[in-house]
C-alpha cells in the first residue's frame, strides 16, 4: 500500500512538473511580452548590430517586458545568427514568438523618403539621410568622387541633376551606394525618349536642361504656371548669344541666400556661376529643380521676351519685355518699391 502511494505520488509530481514546464514554455512563447504606451513603436536594427545589440536596445527602449524570456525564444529560433537590419514596426501586446519571427524575417517597413529641392550636394546628403541608415558623409563622399560620378555619365558638378525631387519608398537600411543606384533607375525612367528628343531639339543635354530648369525655378519659385514663360525667355537669350544675367546665379556664387536685393557690387564676383560676366549656362544647377521646372524648359511657352523683372506689387509674378528700355522702366518701378519697403540688401 505504501509502495502504491509512493508510486502515485511520484507520478503526480511528474505530471505536475510536466504541466509546469508546458505552461512555462507556453508563457515564454505566447504570453504578451510587449507593453507600449502607444499602439506601436518603430524599432531600428543597425547593419552592424549583433544579437546582443538588439537585446540591449529592446531593454533600453523598454520594448519588451521580460528580456530573458525573449532571449530564450530567440535562441530556440536561431535568431542570434539571423539578425537582419531594418526599420521594424512593433505592436503593443506582441508575444516573443511574434516578435522574434518579425525580426528574424527581415520584413521591415519601408519609409517615405521626401527628396526636396535643395541647393547643394551637402544639403542633398543631409536631406536623404534623415530617412535612411546611410550617413550623410558617405553620400557626400560618393557625389564628390569623380570616378563614381563618371559611372553614371556625370561629373562632380552635374551629378546633382541625377536626383529628382519627389517622394520615394525606401528601406531604412539602404546604403549610400544603394540609394544612388535606385535614383539612377528613377532618372532613366524619367528621361523618356520623348523628353530626350525635346532636349535635343533645344540643343541641350539632359544636365543642361536641369541646369536651366534650376535657374527658371530660382527665378520663379512661387508660381509654377509662369515657369514656361521664363524658360522661353532664357532660351531666347541663349539663341541670341546673350548672357543670361540671372540674379539667382549670383546669389549661388556668393553663397549668401539671405540676399534680397542684388546690387552692382555683387555682379563683380569672379565665378563661373556669374551669368552677368559669363555667357551661356553655368557649369551646373544652382538648386535641385523640380520635375515641373524641367518640363517647363522642355515645353517652354514661345515668346519674344528677352528681359524680366519682378512686379512692383510683390505678387511673385514678373513683368516681361522685349526691349531694354521697357525693362529699365520696369526695373525702376520695382526698385522704388524696394526702397519704400526699406529693402536695401
Amino acid at each position: 500500500m505504501n509502495l502504491k502511494r509512493f508510486i502515485f505520488t511520484i507520478l503526480a509530481l511528474i505530471v505536475l512538473f510536466g504541466g509546469y514546464l508546458a505552461w512555462d514554455y507556453y508563457q515564454r512563447l505566447f504570453a504578451p511580452n510587449v507593453f507600449l504606451e502607444e499602439s506601436q513603436v518603430e524599432f531600428f536594427v543597425h547593419s552592424d548590430w549583433t544579437f546582443a545589440d538588439v537585446r540591449s536596445a529592446l531593454k533600453v527602449q523598454r520594448v519588451v517586458d521580460d528580456v530573458s524570456s525573449f532571449e530564450w525564444v530567440a535562441g530556440r529560433k536561431q535568431y542570434p545568427s539571423l539578425v537582419k537590419p531594418g526599420r521594424y514596426v512593433i505592436f503593443d501586446g506582441m508575444n516573443n514568438n511574434q516578435l522574434v519571427n518579425l525580426l528574424r524575417s527581415g520584413a521591415q517597413e519601408p519609409v517615405k523618403l521626401i527628396l526636396r529641392s535643395v541647393r547643394t550636394k551637402t544639403e542633398l546628403a543631409s536631406n536623404v539621410t534623415q530617412y535612411i541608415e546611410a550617413d550623410s558623409a558617405e553620400v557626400l563622399h560618393l557625389l564628390n568622387d569623380p570616378a563614381f560620378c563618371a559611372q553614371y555619365g556625370f561629373n562632380t558638378t552635374t551629378v546633382i541633376t541625377l536626383f529628382l525631387p519627389n517622394t520615394y519608398e525606401f528601406y531604412w537600411s539602404t546604403s549610400a551606394e544603394e540609394f544612388v543606384v535606385r535614383m539612377a533607375r528613377e532618372y532613366k525612367r524619367f528621361w523618356t525618349d520623348e523628353r530626350i528628343a525635346k532636349a535635343r531639339k533645344l540643343g541641350l543635354s539632359q544636365s543642361e536642361v536641369s541646369t536651366l530648369a534650376s535657374i527658371v525655378q530660382a527665378e520663379q519659385g512661387a508660381h509654377p504656371d509662369e515657369r514656361p514663360i521664363v524658360a522661353g525667355l532664357y532660351l531666347n537669350r541663349i539663341r541670341k548669344g546673350m548672357r543670361l544675367e540671372s540674379d539667382p546665379t549670383l546669389i549661388h556664387a556668393l553663397g549668401d541666400f539671405t540676399i534680397k536685393r542684388v546690387l552692382n557690387v555683387h555682379k563683380q564676383i569672379d565665378s563661373p556661376y556669374n551669368t552677368y560676366k559669363n555667357a551661356g549656362l553655368p557649369p551646373g544647377p544652382i538648386l535641385l529643380p523640380e520635375i515641373s521646372s524641367i518640363d517647363a524648359v522642355l515645353d517652354p511657352k514661345e515668346n519674344s521676351y528677352l528681359f524680366m523683372c519682378a512686379k512692383e506689387d510683390f505678387s511673385g509674378y514678373h513683368n516681361f519685355s522685349t526691349s531694354y528700355r521697357d525693362h529699365i522702366n520696369n526695373a525702376k518701378r520695382y526698385q522704388r518699391e524696394l526702397n519704400k519697403r526699406r529693402i536695401y540688401k
